[in-house]
């Protein structure tokens, strides 16, 4: 195998998305020792080579073509995206798919003790963030004038020590928000993680490569959402208990041994089963109700 043809994927060495874009590529198949400062591994099983970098270096790295495919923030891309057109650099890039976690919001954020009344209380202030260009790009389109302050770490206390009147910052819970005295009062921009690439105009080799990633990713994500659900259920309440059933195709229907009157349900569940339903199910005669969890789907 030329070296050329090994696919070069980027991922954040730590922090927010670090350890479930490693979970993410073992569970893909990948056989790859990850270690501790090490900034470059090789799959056993795949030619593909994981690169672990700081985050914000991940859009870079694919847009100029260092790293063929990359695991990284939406919001990360979009300040990289924001950057280079106000700098006239090439900034080419596509999304091939968006993944289930790193699931946020870049969110302006106020003291407690101030009273908002609209998103023009934000004139003339100076607001402090990791994200000058995204934040920038959002007010311009509302026409309102503010100053920028870049920080790149502990944006919360920006407020509370006199550098800024207010915070752009991504926020998952709000609980950091509350600990320094600040309010949630706009979202900016929602995020989660994508897998991008400079090009989709791969050699045939590393499109093959791409598209089973895809489609195992694709299997991990829809298994991540699903349950399977097996159960006993009355011949005669058939119909109401697949009714009750959603998010369910059609279920696998099987016959008891010695029983005429009861069969097994076995189906695939894109909903969860609650409490509630469950209890309707019983109330209809239905038994030995298990809900368990997909490791691994493909349709």
């Amino acid at each position: 195998m030329l070296c050329n043809e090994r696919l070069r994927i980027a991922m954040q060495k730590s922090g927010r998305l670090s350890k479930d874009s490693k979970k993410l590529l073992l569970q893909c198949g990948i056989k790859i020792n990850l270690k501790k400062n090490q900034l470059i591994a090789f799959a056993e099983n795949m030619p593909i080579d994981v690169m672990c970098v700081r985050d914000d270096d991940i859009p870079g790295l694919v847009m100029d073509g260092i790293v063929d495919l990359g695991i990284v923030g939406k919001n990360v891309v979009e300040e990289e995206l924001l950057k280079r057109k106000s700098e006239k650099k090439e900034c080419i890039f596509f999304i091939l798919i968006n993944l289930d976690f790193g699931i946020c919001r870049l969110s302006l954020g106020i003291p407690i003790s101030s009273h908002y009344t609209g998103i023009n209380f934000f004139k003339n202030t100076k607001i402090a963030t990791s994200y000058p260009y995204i934040l920038k790009n959002f007010f311009l389109k509302k026409n309102i004038f503010f100053k920028s302050f870049v920080l790149n770490g502990s944006v919360e206390v920006a407020p509370r020590i006199g550098l800024s009147d207010a915070i752009c910052d991504l926020i998952s819970t709000g609980a950091t928000l509350e600990a320094n005295g600040l309010r949630e009062v706009s979202v900016v921009y929602s995020s989660r993680a994508c897998l991008i690439s400079k090009s989709k105009n791969f050699s045939s080799v590393k499109k093959k490569l791409i598209d089973k990633l895809i489609t195992r990713i694709n299997g991990i994500i829809k298994a991540r959402e699903s349950k399977y659900i097996m159960l006993h259920a009355p011949v005669k309440k058939l119909t109401e208990v697949v009714n009750l059933l959603k998010g369910v195709k059609k279920p696998t229907i099987l016959k008891l041994a010695g029983d005429k009157n009861t069969v097994a349900l076995h189906m695939v569940s894109s909903e969860n089963l609650f409490w509630e339903t469950m209890e309707k199910l019983k109330s209809l005669g239905a038994s030995s109700i298990l809900v368990l969890p997909i490791e691994k789907m493909m349709e």
